[in-house]
Protein backbone atom coordinates (compact mmCIF):
# COMPACT_ATOMS: atom_id res chain seq x y z
CA UNK A 1 0.00 0.00 0.00
CA UNK A 2 2.75 2.45 0.99
CA UNK A 3 4.66 1.64 -2.22
CA UNK A 4 1.57 2.34 -4.33
CA UNK A 5 1.04 5.64 -2.51
CA UNK A 6 4.65 6.64 -3.14
CA UNK A 7 4.35 5.73 -6.83
CA UNK A 8 1.29 7.99 -7.20
CA UNK A 9 3.01 10.82 -5.34
CA UNK A 10 6.06 10.57 -7.62
CA UNK A 11 3.83 10.92 -10.68
CA UNK A 12 2.27 14.07 -9.17
CA UNK A 13 5.67 15.51 -8.30
CA UNK A 14 7.01 14.91 -11.78
CA UNK A 15 4.01 16.69 -13.32
CA UNK A 16 4.46 19.64 -10.95
CA UNK A 17 8.21 20.27 -11.04
CA UNK A 18 9.07 19.13 -14.60
CA UNK A 19 11.37 16.44 -15.96
CA UNK A 20 14.73 18.15 -15.35
CA UNK A 21 14.15 18.94 -11.66
CA UNK A 22 12.53 15.54 -11.11
CA UNK A 23 15.52 13.67 -12.59
CA UNK A 24 17.99 15.70 -10.57
CA UNK A 25 16.36 15.75 -7.16
CA UNK A 26 13.31 13.52 -6.81
CA UNK A 27 14.01 10.43 -8.89
CA UNK A 28 16.96 9.39 -6.63
CA UNK A 29 14.64 9.26 -3.57
CA UNK A 30 14.12 5.74 -2.20
CA UNK A 31 11.38 4.60 0.15
CA UNK A 32 13.68 3.45 2.91
CA UNK A 33 11.32 2.60 5.75
CA UNK A 34 7.58 2.73 6.54
CA UNK A 35 6.10 1.70 9.91
CA UNK A 36 3.76 2.97 12.64
CA UNK A 37 2.51 5.95 10.63
CA UNK A 38 6.03 7.16 9.82
CA UNK A 39 7.78 7.12 6.44
CA UNK A 40 11.53 7.50 5.97
CA UNK A 41 12.77 8.62 2.54
CA UNK A 42 16.42 8.20 1.61
CA UNK A 43 18.76 10.16 -0.67
CA UNK A 44 22.35 9.21 -1.56
CA UNK A 45 24.13 12.43 -0.46
CA UNK A 46 23.86 15.03 2.28
CA UNK A 47 23.62 17.88 -0.20
CA UNK A 48 20.67 16.26 -2.00
CA UNK A 49 19.00 15.42 1.33
CA UNK A 50 19.25 19.07 2.48
CA UNK A 51 18.00 20.44 -0.84
CA UNK A 52 14.99 18.12 -1.08
CA UNK A 53 14.04 18.58 2.58
CA UNK A 54 14.15 22.36 2.20
CA UNK A 55 12.58 22.77 -1.24
CA UNK A 56 10.25 19.78 -1.60
CA UNK A 57 9.69 18.50 1.94
CA UNK A 58 6.47 20.48 2.49
CA UNK A 59 5.01 19.41 -0.82
CA UNK A 60 5.81 15.73 -0.32
CA UNK A 61 4.21 15.89 3.12
CA UNK A 62 1.08 17.58 1.75
CA UNK A 63 0.66 15.08 -1.08
CA UNK A 64 1.16 12.12 1.21
CA UNK A 65 -1.24 13.59 3.76
CA UNK A 66 -3.91 13.68 1.07
CA UNK A 67 -3.10 10.09 0.07
CA UNK A 68 -3.01 8.67 3.59
CA UNK A 69 -4.46 10.67 6.52
CA UNK A 70 -3.10 8.05 8.95
CA UNK A 71 0.45 9.10 8.16
CA UNK A 72 1.78 11.35 10.93
CA UNK A 73 5.48 11.84 10.09
CA UNK A 74 7.89 11.93 7.15
CA UNK A 75 11.66 11.99 7.60
CA UNK A 76 14.23 12.60 4.85
CA UNK A 77 17.62 11.06 5.53
CA UNK A 78 20.91 10.20 3.88
CA UNK A 79 20.71 6.50 3.10
CA UNK A 80 23.97 5.35 1.52
CA UNK A 81 27.19 3.53 2.35
CA UNK A 82 27.64 5.60 5.55
CA UNK A 83 24.25 4.59 6.93
CA UNK A 84 21.35 6.83 7.94
CA UNK A 85 21.77 10.50 8.69
CA UNK A 86 18.70 12.66 9.42
CA UNK A 87 17.95 15.99 7.79
CA UNK A 88 19.04 19.21 9.56
CA UNK A 89 16.81 20.35 12.38
CA UNK A 90 14.80 22.98 10.51
CA UNK A 91 14.15 20.83 7.46
CA UNK A 92 13.45 17.76 9.56
CA UNK A 93 10.94 19.61 11.66
CA UNK A 94 9.09 20.74 8.56
CA UNK A 95 9.13 17.25 7.12
CA UNK A 96 7.86 15.67 10.34
CA UNK A 97 4.88 17.97 10.82
CA UNK A 98 1.51 16.24 11.27
CA UNK A 99 0.03 15.64 7.84
CA UNK A 100 -3.62 15.74 8.90
CA UNK A 101 -3.38 19.32 10.21
CA UNK A 102 -1.96 20.79 7.00
CA UNK A 103 -3.80 22.44 4.15
CA UNK A 104 -2.30 21.28 0.86
CA UNK A 105 0.11 23.88 -0.50
CA UNK A 106 0.34 25.20 -4.02
CA UNK A 107 2.97 23.34 -6.04
CA UNK A 108 6.42 24.76 -5.35
CA UNK A 109 8.09 25.79 -8.62
CA UNK A 110 11.38 24.15 -9.46
CA UNK A 111 14.54 26.08 -8.64
CA UNK A 112 15.81 28.18 -11.55
CA UNK A 113 18.11 26.21 -13.80
CA UNK A 114 17.79 23.08 -11.68
CA UNK A 115 20.81 20.85 -12.17
CA UNK A 116 20.58 18.43 -15.06
CA UNK A 117 21.06 14.75 -14.59
CA UNK A 118 24.73 13.84 -14.08
CA UNK A 119 24.81 11.85 -17.31
CA UNK A 120 23.57 14.89 -19.22
CA UNK A 121 25.90 17.30 -17.42
CA UNK A 122 29.11 15.37 -18.04
CA UNK A 123 30.76 13.84 -21.06
CA UNK A 124 29.92 10.44 -22.50
CA UNK A 125 32.10 7.54 -21.37
CA UNK A 126 33.83 5.40 -23.97
CA UNK A 127 32.70 1.78 -23.46
CA UNK A 128 36.13 0.54 -24.61
CA UNK A 129 37.96 2.31 -21.80
CA UNK A 130 37.64 -0.14 -18.92
CA UNK A 131 40.15 -1.65 -16.50
CA UNK A 132 39.76 -4.95 -18.32
CA UNK A 133 41.04 -3.39 -21.55
CA UNK A 134 43.90 -1.45 -19.92
CA UNK A 135 47.29 -3.08 -20.47
CA UNK A 136 49.48 -2.65 -17.39
CA UNK A 137 53.24 -2.29 -17.60
CA UNK A 138 56.01 -0.71 -15.60
CA UNK A 139 55.40 2.83 -16.99
CA UNK A 140 51.77 2.91 -15.83
CA UNK A 141 51.44 0.35 -13.01
CA UNK A 142 51.46 2.93 -10.20
CA UNK A 143 48.79 5.09 -11.84
CA UNK A 144 46.72 1.98 -12.59
CA UNK A 145 46.93 0.76 -8.98
CA UNK A 146 45.86 4.17 -7.68
CA UNK A 147 42.93 4.27 -10.10
CA UNK A 148 41.81 0.81 -9.01
CA UNK A 149 41.92 1.88 -5.35
CA UNK A 150 39.76 4.95 -6.01
CA UNK A 151 37.28 2.94 -8.06
CA UNK A 152 36.88 0.14 -5.54
CA UNK A 153 37.02 1.93 -2.18
CA UNK A 154 34.20 4.05 -0.80
CA UNK A 155 36.85 6.35 0.70
CA UNK A 156 40.62 6.59 0.22
CA UNK A 157 43.33 8.37 2.17
CA UNK A 158 44.37 10.51 -0.79
CA UNK A 159 42.21 13.19 -2.37
CA UNK A 160 42.54 14.23 -5.12
CA UNK A 161 44.05 11.57 -7.35
CA UNK A 162 46.08 13.51 -9.93
CA UNK A 163 47.09 11.59 -13.08
CA UNK A 164 49.54 13.15 -15.51
CA UNK A 165 51.51 12.17 -18.59
CA UNK A 166 51.98 12.87 -22.27
CA UNK A 167 49.45 12.47 -25.05
CA UNK A 168 48.12 8.96 -25.63
CA UNK A 169 49.64 7.32 -22.55
CA UNK A 170 46.35 6.26 -20.91
CA UNK A 171 45.18 9.09 -18.63
CA UNK A 172 41.73 9.34 -20.19
CA UNK A 173 41.44 5.56 -20.35
CA UNK A 174 41.98 5.32 -16.58
CA UNK A 175 39.53 8.16 -15.92
CA UNK A 176 36.80 6.40 -17.92
CA UNK A 177 37.65 3.07 -16.28
CA UNK A 178 37.17 4.54 -12.80
CA UNK A 179 33.79 5.99 -13.77
CA UNK A 180 32.67 2.74 -15.42
CA UNK A 181 33.65 0.67 -12.38
CA UNK A 182 31.88 2.93 -9.86
CA UNK A 183 28.69 3.12 -11.93
CA UNK A 184 28.64 -0.64 -12.34
CA UNK A 185 29.45 -1.66 -8.76
CA UNK A 186 28.07 1.28 -6.77
CA UNK A 187 25.36 2.97 -8.87
CA UNK A 188 24.12 5.03 -5.91
CA UNK A 189 27.29 7.15 -6.11
CA UNK A 190 26.86 10.09 -8.46
CA UNK A 191 29.88 10.26 -10.78
CA UNK A 192 30.52 13.29 -12.98
CA UNK A 193 33.23 13.10 -15.67
CA UNK A 194 33.96 16.03 -17.96
CA UNK A 195 36.83 18.01 -19.45
CA UNK A 196 38.18 21.19 -17.86
CA UNK A 197 37.15 22.96 -21.05
CA UNK A 198 33.52 21.93 -20.55
CA UNK A 199 33.71 23.00 -16.91
CA UNK A 200 34.84 26.45 -18.05
CA UNK A 201 32.16 26.80 -20.72
CA UNK A 202 29.41 25.85 -18.26
CA UNK A 203 30.77 28.38 -15.78
CA UNK A 204 30.80 31.13 -18.43
CA UNK A 205 27.21 30.27 -19.35
CA UNK A 206 26.20 30.51 -15.69
CA UNK A 207 27.86 33.93 -15.42
CA UNK A 208 26.07 35.22 -18.51
CA UNK A 209 22.69 34.00 -17.28
CA UNK A 210 23.43 35.32 -13.76
CA UNK A 211 22.73 31.89 -12.32
CA UNK A 212 25.95 30.79 -10.68
CA UNK A 213 24.08 29.22 -7.76
CA UNK A 214 22.67 26.50 -10.01
CA UNK A 215 26.16 25.93 -11.39
CA UNK A 216 27.55 25.46 -7.89
CA UNK A 217 24.73 23.07 -6.99
CA UNK A 218 25.34 20.99 -10.11
CA UNK A 219 28.99 20.38 -9.36
CA UNK A 220 28.85 20.18 -5.57
CA UNK A 221 26.12 17.55 -5.38
CA UNK A 222 28.19 14.71 -6.87
CA UNK A 223 30.08 11.99 -5.00
CA UNK A 224 32.95 11.71 -7.48
CA UNK A 225 34.09 14.60 -9.67
CA UNK A 226 36.46 13.75 -12.53
CA UNK A 227 38.04 16.56 -14.56
CA UNK A 228 40.19 15.74 -17.59
CA UNK A 229 42.95 17.99 -19.00
CA UNK A 230 42.91 20.50 -16.14
CA UNK A 231 45.80 22.37 -17.78
CA UNK A 232 43.15 23.97 -20.00
CA UNK A 233 42.11 26.39 -17.22
CA UNK A 234 45.68 27.66 -16.72
CA UNK A 235 45.66 31.44 -16.96
CA UNK A 236 41.87 31.64 -16.72
CA UNK A 237 41.52 33.32 -13.35
CA UNK A 238 37.74 33.37 -12.90
CA UNK A 239 37.41 29.69 -13.83
CA UNK A 240 40.28 28.77 -11.50
CA UNK A 241 38.58 30.67 -8.68
CA UNK A 242 35.35 28.70 -9.11
CA UNK A 243 37.19 25.40 -9.55
CA UNK A 244 39.16 26.09 -6.36
CA UNK A 245 35.97 26.64 -4.33
CA UNK A 246 34.28 23.60 -5.91
CA UNK A 247 37.38 21.55 -5.06
CA UNK A 248 37.31 22.69 -1.43
CA UNK A 249 33.58 22.12 -1.03
CA UNK A 250 33.80 18.55 -2.29
CA UNK A 251 36.88 17.63 -0.27
CA UNK A 252 35.34 19.10 2.90
CA UNK A 253 32.31 16.84 2.36
CA UNK A 254 34.50 13.77 1.83
CA UNK A 255 33.74 13.51 -1.89
CA UNK A 256 36.39 12.06 -4.22
CA UNK A 257 38.11 14.13 -6.91
CA UNK A 258 40.12 12.70 -9.82
CA UNK A 259 42.05 15.02 -12.13
CA UNK A 260 44.28 14.55 -15.16
CA UNK A 261 46.75 16.84 -16.91
CA UNK A 262 49.70 16.71 -19.28
CA UNK A 263 52.11 17.87 -16.57
CA UNK A 264 52.49 17.49 -12.82
CA UNK A 265 50.85 20.16 -10.61
CA UNK A 266 54.25 21.72 -9.91
CA UNK A 267 54.92 22.17 -13.65
CA UNK A 268 51.52 23.63 -14.59
CA UNK A 269 52.17 27.20 -15.66
CA UNK A 270 49.43 29.78 -15.20
CA UNK A 271 47.91 28.05 -12.16
CA UNK A 272 47.34 29.99 -8.95
CA UNK A 273 49.64 28.87 -6.15
CA UNK A 274 46.75 27.96 -3.87
CA UNK A 275 45.17 25.76 -6.56
CA UNK A 276 48.51 24.16 -7.42
CA UNK A 277 48.96 23.41 -3.73
CA UNK A 278 45.53 21.76 -3.60
CA UNK A 279 46.27 19.64 -6.66
CA UNK A 280 49.49 18.49 -5.00
CA UNK A 281 47.78 17.66 -1.71
CA UNK A 282 46.60 14.17 -2.70
CA UNK A 283 48.31 11.45 -4.68
CA UNK A 284 50.16 12.47 -7.85
CA UNK A 285 50.74 9.56 -10.24
CA UNK A 286 52.46 9.86 -13.60
CA UNK A 287 52.22 7.69 -16.68
CA UNK A 288 55.64 7.39 -18.30
CA UNK A 289 56.40 6.89 -21.97
CA UNK A 290 55.70 3.34 -23.07
CA UNK A 291 58.40 0.69 -23.17
CA UNK A 292 58.81 -1.82 -26.01
CA UNK A 293 57.35 -4.58 -23.83
CA UNK A 294 54.28 -2.53 -22.96
CA UNK A 295 53.70 -1.53 -26.59
CA UNK A 296 53.91 -5.18 -27.62
CA UNK A 297 51.45 -6.15 -24.91
CA UNK A 298 49.03 -3.45 -26.06
CA UNK A 299 49.21 -4.67 -29.66
CA UNK A 300 48.59 -8.27 -28.63
CA UNK A 301 45.60 -7.26 -26.51
CA UNK A 302 44.16 -5.08 -29.27
CA UNK A 303 44.51 -7.83 -31.90
CA UNK A 304 42.82 -10.28 -29.56
CA UNK A 305 39.91 -7.89 -28.98
CA UNK A 306 39.47 -7.46 -32.73
CA UNK A 307 39.65 -11.20 -33.35
CA UNK A 308 42.44 -10.73 -35.89
CA UNK A 309 45.42 -12.97 -36.54
CA UNK A 310 48.52 -10.78 -36.69
CA UNK A 311 51.96 -12.39 -37.09
CA UNK A 312 54.22 -11.89 -34.09
CA UNK A 313 56.98 -10.37 -36.24
CA UNK A 314 54.54 -7.70 -37.48
CA UNK A 315 53.60 -6.73 -33.92
CA UNK A 316 57.25 -6.66 -32.89
CA UNK A 317 57.99 -4.42 -35.88
CA UNK A 318 55.20 -1.99 -34.94
CA UNK A 319 56.24 -1.96 -31.28
CA UNK A 320 59.77 -1.00 -32.32
CA UNK A 321 58.84 1.61 -34.93
CA UNK A 322 55.86 3.49 -33.43
CA UNK A 323 56.91 4.81 -30.05
CA UNK A 324 55.17 8.18 -29.79
CA UNK A 325 51.91 7.19 -28.08
CA UNK A 326 49.38 4.40 -27.66
CA UNK A 327 46.70 6.01 -29.82
CA UNK A 328 49.00 6.13 -32.82
CA UNK A 329 50.11 2.57 -32.15
CA UNK A 330 46.53 1.27 -32.04
CA UNK A 331 45.64 3.35 -35.09
CA UNK A 332 48.45 1.71 -37.05
CA UNK A 333 47.24 -1.76 -36.09
CA UNK A 334 43.68 -0.83 -37.09
CA UNK A 335 44.91 0.24 -40.54
CA UNK A 336 46.86 -2.97 -41.05
CA UNK A 337 43.94 -5.18 -40.03
CA UNK A 338 41.41 -3.17 -42.05
CA UNK A 339 43.59 -3.35 -45.18
CA UNK A 340 43.93 -7.10 -44.79
CA UNK A 341 40.18 -7.59 -44.43
CA UNK A 342 39.21 -5.24 -47.26
CA UNK A 343 41.62 -6.58 -49.88
CA UNK A 344 41.42 -10.18 -48.69
CA UNK A 345 45.13 -10.69 -48.11
CA UNK A 346 46.97 -12.03 -45.10
CA UNK A 347 49.02 -9.67 -42.97
CA UNK A 348 52.74 -9.75 -43.69
CA UNK A 349 55.68 -7.56 -42.74
CA UNK A 350 55.92 -6.33 -46.33
CA UNK A 351 52.22 -5.39 -46.55
CA UNK A 352 52.46 -3.65 -43.17
CA UNK A 353 55.36 -1.50 -44.36
CA UNK A 354 53.46 -0.64 -47.52
CA UNK A 355 50.21 0.26 -45.75
CA UNK A 356 51.96 2.36 -43.12
CA UNK A 357 54.65 3.95 -45.32
CA UNK A 358 53.56 7.52 -44.48
CA UNK A 359 53.30 6.85 -40.74
CA UNK A 360 56.61 5.00 -40.60
CA UNK A 361 58.36 7.73 -42.55
CA UNK A 362 57.07 10.36 -40.14
CA UNK A 363 57.95 8.24 -37.09
CA UNK A 364 61.52 7.83 -38.31
CA UNK A 365 62.19 11.52 -37.97
CA UNK A 366 59.41 12.90 -35.79
CA UNK A 367 60.58 14.76 -32.73
CA UNK A 368 58.11 16.68 -30.60
CA UNK A 369 58.66 20.08 -29.06
CA UNK A 370 57.79 18.59 -25.67
CA UNK A 371 60.63 16.08 -26.04
CA UNK A 372 63.03 18.84 -26.99
CA UNK A 373 61.99 20.95 -24.00
CA UNK A 374 62.37 18.04 -21.61
CA UNK A 375 65.80 17.00 -22.90
CA UNK A 376 67.16 20.56 -22.93
CA UNK A 377 65.80 21.25 -19.43
CA UNK A 378 67.50 18.10 -18.12
CA UNK A 379 70.75 18.99 -19.89
CA UNK A 380 70.91 22.49 -18.41
CA UNK A 381 69.48 21.38 -15.03
CA UNK A 382 66.45 23.67 -14.98
CA UNK A 383 62.78 22.91 -14.35
CA UNK A 384 60.70 21.95 -17.36
CA UNK A 385 58.21 24.67 -16.39
CA UNK A 386 60.89 27.31 -17.09
CA UNK A 387 60.47 26.63 -20.81
CA UNK A 388 57.12 28.41 -20.62
CA UNK A 389 57.76 30.80 -17.73
CA UNK A 390 58.18 34.56 -17.94
CA UNK A 391 61.63 34.52 -16.32
CA UNK A 392 64.36 36.22 -18.36
CA UNK A 393 67.50 35.48 -16.36
CA UNK A 394 70.32 34.13 -18.50
CA UNK A 395 70.30 30.84 -16.58
CA UNK A 396 66.77 30.21 -17.91
CA UNK A 397 66.65 32.26 -21.11
CA UNK A 398 69.63 30.59 -22.79
CA UNK A 399 68.34 26.99 -22.46
CA UNK A 400 64.93 28.21 -23.63
CA UNK A 401 66.56 29.74 -26.73
CA UNK A 402 68.41 26.47 -27.37
CA UNK A 403 65.12 24.56 -27.19
CA UNK A 404 63.48 27.01 -29.63
CA UNK A 405 66.42 26.67 -31.99
CA UNK A 406 66.26 22.87 -31.92
CA UNK A 407 62.47 22.96 -32.36
CA UNK A 408 62.97 25.01 -35.52
CA UNK A 409 65.68 22.65 -36.78
CA UNK A 410 64.14 19.29 -35.88
CA UNK A 411 60.38 19.75 -36.28
CA UNK A 412 58.10 20.94 -39.05
CA UNK A 413 56.26 23.35 -36.74
CA UNK A 414 55.89 26.98 -37.82
CA UNK A 415 57.42 29.83 -35.81
CA UNK A 416 54.04 30.86 -34.30
CA UNK A 417 53.35 27.23 -33.32
CA UNK A 418 56.74 26.96 -31.64
CA UNK A 419 56.14 30.25 -29.83
CA UNK A 420 52.83 29.00 -28.45
CA UNK A 421 54.56 25.94 -27.01
CA UNK A 422 56.91 28.23 -25.08
CA UNK A 423 54.33 30.05 -22.99
CA UNK A 424 52.50 31.78 -25.82
CA UNK A 425 55.48 33.76 -27.08
CA UNK A 426 55.44 35.70 -30.34
CA UNK A 427 57.06 34.29 -33.50
CA UNK A 428 59.57 37.14 -33.46
CA UNK A 429 60.87 35.84 -30.12
CA UNK A 430 61.52 32.47 -31.74
CA UNK A 431 63.28 34.16 -34.69
CA UNK A 432 65.50 36.08 -32.26
CA UNK A 433 66.31 32.87 -30.36
CA UNK A 434 67.29 31.01 -33.54
CA UNK A 435 69.49 33.88 -34.68
CA UNK A 436 71.14 34.19 -31.26
CA UNK A 437 71.97 30.47 -31.01
CA UNK A 438 73.39 30.46 -34.55
CA UNK A 439 75.68 33.39 -33.62
CA UNK A 440 76.81 31.66 -30.41
CA UNK A 441 77.52 28.42 -32.25
CA UNK A 442 79.75 30.20 -34.71
CA UNK A 443 81.68 32.02 -31.98
CA UNK A 444 81.79 29.50 -29.11
CA UNK A 445 83.08 26.04 -29.99
CA UNK A 446 82.17 24.52 -26.63
CA UNK A 447 78.62 25.82 -26.80
CA UNK A 448 78.27 24.56 -30.37
CA UNK A 449 79.36 21.08 -29.29
CA UNK A 450 76.78 21.19 -26.49
CA UNK A 451 73.97 21.98 -28.93
CA UNK A 452 75.19 19.36 -31.40
CA UNK A 453 75.20 16.74 -28.64
CA UNK A 454 71.61 17.61 -27.80
CA UNK A 455 70.65 17.35 -31.46
CA UNK A 456 72.19 13.90 -31.80
CA UNK A 457 70.58 12.67 -28.59
CA UNK A 458 67.18 13.80 -29.82
CA UNK A 459 67.62 12.32 -33.29
CA UNK A 460 69.00 9.06 -31.91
Amino acid sequence: MINAEWDRIKVRLRDEVGDAAYRSWLRPITLHQAADGMVRLGLPTRFMRDWVATHYGERIRALWGAENPALHAIEIVVANRTGLEPAPAAAAAAAKAVASNVTPLRPRPAAPCAPADVDELGAQLDPRFTFKNFVVGKPNEFAHAAAIRVAEASAVSFNPLFLYGGVGLGKTHLMHAIAHHIREHNPARRVLYLSAEKFMYRFIRALRSQDTMSFKEQFRSVDVLMVDDVQFIAGKDATQEEFFHTFNALVDQGRQIVISADKSPSDLEGMEDRLRSRLNSGLVADLHATTYELRLGILQSKAEQMGAVVPQKVMEFLAHKITSNVRELEGALNRVIAHSQLVGRSITLESTQDVLHDLLKASDRRITIEEIQKRVAEHFNIKLAEMSSARRSRQVARPRQVAMYLAKQLTSRSLPEIGRKFGGRDHTTVMHAVKKIEELRSSDQGFSEDVELLRRMLQG
